[in-house]
């Protein structure tokens, strides 16, 4: 089974864990909007730094909560995204948009 996580310890900060792909795409997907939704800060850290590896579903995930906190008015920055992650954004041309506000 695939290990993977997304949670809030710190506030403002979704931390997102383990191994991104169609196994637990759906999962996190709805752990982390709901997260993002109870949260009150005003500026979220979408920190990947323990992502252990990823699909194209762990982009997609990212850009999901993006939009999630862009929704809720919240202003974004992304932390720790791995060098595998980044190889699939350049793919998509998507280097701009994960630059965040």
């Amino acid at each position: 089974m695939t290990e993977a996580a997304v949670s809030m310890n710190e506030p403002g900060v979704l931390r997102v864990s383990g191994v991104l792909d169609y196994t637990t795409g759906a999962a996190l997907r709805s752990q982390g909007k709901a997260l993002i939704a109870a949260s009150r800060e005003s500026r979220m850290v979408l920190d990947c730094s323990a992502v252990t590896r990823s699909s194209s579903v762990g982009l997609a995930l990212l850009l999901s909560f993006m939009r999630d906190a862009e929704a809720a008015g919240k202003f974004w920055e992304l932390r720790g995204l791995p060098q595998e992650m980044r190889e699939i954004a350049e793919v998509y041309d998507l280097g701009e948009v994960l630059s965040g506000d």
